[in-house]
C-alpha cells in the first residue's frame, strides 16, 4: 500500500473520530448550560455528578479499546464469524458491567461523593442527578462496545453520528423537561439518559443496516469459548489497569493543584483545556492506528504495518508542530476567552511555557497507544503506563518542594514523554516477532 493511499485511509478514520471526540464532552456542557441560571448549587451538582460518572465510565472504557483491536484483527483474517463473536462477547461484558453498576450505584455513589466532600445542599442535588443518570449505564456501556466494534470495522463515522445525535436529542428534551415541566435537575438527568438510549438505538440500527452480514450469533464458534474469552479478558484487564494509572495521574494532578490554592487550581484547569484539545485530535489518529494496524496484523501484512507506523508518525509530527506553533502564538489569547479573571490569567501565564511542550512530549504516546491496541500489545502498553506513572510521582516528590507547580507540570510532561519513549523501545523489541 502506497503512502498516499495509506494517508488517505488514516484521515478517513481519524477525521470522524476527532469530531466525535470533540462532540462527546458537549453532553455534559449542555447540562451545565441548562442549569446555569438556577444557582451555584445546581451548577456544582452537575459538575460533581458529571465528574463521578465520567470517572466510572472512563474506568470501564477498556471495553472499547479491547473490542476494536480484536475485531480489526478478525476482519484482517477475513473471518466473519470471529467478527460476530467479538461483538457478542463485548456486549456480554457490557451487560455484566451495567448490572454491576446498577446494583451497586447507591453505595458507590455515597463513597465517591464522601471523598469529594461537597456541601449538604450540593450533595443532595448531586445524588439526585447521579441516581437518575446511572440508569443510562446500559446504554453507555453497550454504545462503548459498539464504538469499539465499529472502529475495528474501520468505521468511525457511525460513532461520530451517534455523538452528534445524542447532543441534538439532549438539548431540546432537557430544555422541555426543565422549563416546560419544571423538573429542574431531574429533567436534566432524564434528558441525558434519554439521549444516551437514543444514541444506542441509532448505533444498533446503523450496525444492522450497514453490517447486516456481521449481525447475529456466529456459526461454528462458541461465544463462551474459554480460550478466546480469556484472551478478551486479558486484553481488557491490561487496558483497565493502564486506565487506573492514567486516572491516578489525573486525580493526583488535580489534588496537588487544589492544595496550592484556588488560583493555581483555576490556572491549571485552564491550561489543561489546551492539553485536552490536543488529546482529542491525537486520539483520532490513535483510532486510525488501532483500526488499520489490527486489520493489517490479522491479514499478516507485516511490511505494511511498519509503513503504517512511519506514515502515522509523519502526520503525528505535523499535527504536533501545528499545535506547538498555535500554542506559542495564540494560547494566552485563547485562555482569555475562557475566563476574564485577571489574577487567574496571570497565574496561568506563569506556567504557560509547559503547555507549549505538551504536543512534543505527548504525541508519540497517543499514536503508539492506537497501534498497540490494534496489535493487542496491551501488556506492553500497560508496562509503559506503569513506568511513566512511577516517573511522574518520582518527579513530583523529588522536585515538588523546590519547584512547586512547575514541578507538577514538569512531572506531567515526563509522564507523557516516557510513555512514548518506552513504547518506542518495546515496539522495536517486538519487531522481529511481528515480522515472522
Amino acid at each position: 500500500m502506497r503512502c498516499g493511499l495509506l494517508s488517505k485511509e488514516i484521515f478517513r478514520i481519524a477525521l470522524p473520530a476527532i469530531v466525535s471526540n470533540v462532540t462527546v464532552p458537549l453532553l455534559g456542557m449542555v447540562d451545565v448550560a441548562i442549569v446555569g441560571h438556577m444557582g451555584a448549587s445546581y451548577i456544582g451538582a452537575i459538575a460533581v455528578g458529571g465528574l463521578v460518572l465520567n470517572i466510572i465510565y472512563w474506568i470501564f472504557g477498556f471495553l472499547r479499546a479491547g473490542t476494536s483491536g480484536l475485531t480489526a484483527q478478525a476482519l484482517g483474517e477475513n473471518n466473519s464469524e470471529k467478527v460476530k463473536a467479538y461483538f457478542v462477547r463485548s456486549a456480554l461484558f457490557a451487560g455484566a458491567i451495567s448490572v454491576f453498576l446498577l446494583l451497586l450505584h447507591v453505595p458507590l455513589g455515597k463513597l465517591v461523593f464522601s471523598l469529594v466532600g461537597t456541601s449538604s445542599e450540593i450533595d443532595s442535588l448531586t445524588m439526585t442527578y447521579f441516581r437518575i443518570c446511572i440508569w443510562g449505564a446500559p446504554a453507555v456501556m453497550l454504545t462503548t462496545a459498539l464504538t469499539g466494534w465499529f472502529i475495528g470495522m474501520q468505521n468511525t463515522r457511525i460513532p461520530m453520528l451517534v455523538a452528534i445525535v445524542q447532543n441534538l436529542v439532549n438539548i431540546p428534551v432537557s430544555l422541555f423537561l426543565v422549563y416546560c415541566l419544571g423538573l429542574k435537575i431531574d429533567g436534566v438527568a432524564f434528558g441525558t439518559v434519554i439521549a444516551q438510549y437514543v444514541g444506542l438505538f441509532i448505533a444498533l440500527m446503523l450496525r444492522y443496516k450497514l453490517f447486516r452480514s456481521y449481525c447475529g450469533f456466529p456459526h461454528g464458534i462458541s461465544v463462551i469459548e474459554w480460550k478466546e474469552m480469556r484472551r478478551f479478558a486479558n486484553v481488557n484487564k491490561d487496558i483497565f489497569l493502564r486506565t487506573i494509572c492514567l486516572i491516578a495521574v489525573t486525580v493526583f494532578f488535580t489534588s496537588v493543584s487544589a492544595r496550592q490554592g484556588e488560583l493555581v487550581l483555576a490556572a491549571n484547569t485552564l491550561l489543561l483545556q489546551l492539553f485536552y484539545f490536543f488529546s482529542y485530535v491525537m486520539d483520532g489518529f490513535a483510532n486510525s492506528g488501532e483500526a488499520i494496524s489490527g486489520r493489517m496484523y490479522g491479514a499478516g501484512h507485516s511490511a505494511e504495518l511498519f509503513l503504517l507506523s512511519k506514515t502515522l508518525f509523519v502526520w503525528g509530527m505535523a499535527v504536533m508542530l501545528c499545535f506547538t506553533l498555535v500554542y506559542l502564538i495564540a494560547g494566552i489569547p485563547f485562555l482569555s476567552l475562557l475566563t476574564n479573571k485577571g489574577k487567574v490569567l496571570n497565574v496561568a501565564a506563569d506556567y504557560y511555557i509547559w503547555v507549549v511542550f505538551v504536543p512534543f512530549a505527548g504525541f508519540a504516546a497517543f499514536l503508539w497507544d492506537g497501534i498497540f491496541i490494534g496489535l493487542t500489545m496491551t501488556a506492553e502498553m500497560l508496562l509503559s503506563a506503569v513506568i511513566a506513572t512511577i516517573i511522574f510521582f518520582a518527579g513530583w516528590y523529588l522536585l515538588g518542594g523546590v519547584w512547586h507547580n512547575h514541578a507538577l507540570w514538569f512531572s506531567f510532561l515526563m509522564y507523557l514523554l516516557f510513555r512514548g519513549l518506552t513504547q518506542t523501545f518495546l515496539f522495536k523489541k517486538r519487531k522481529n516477532i511481528l515480522m515472522e
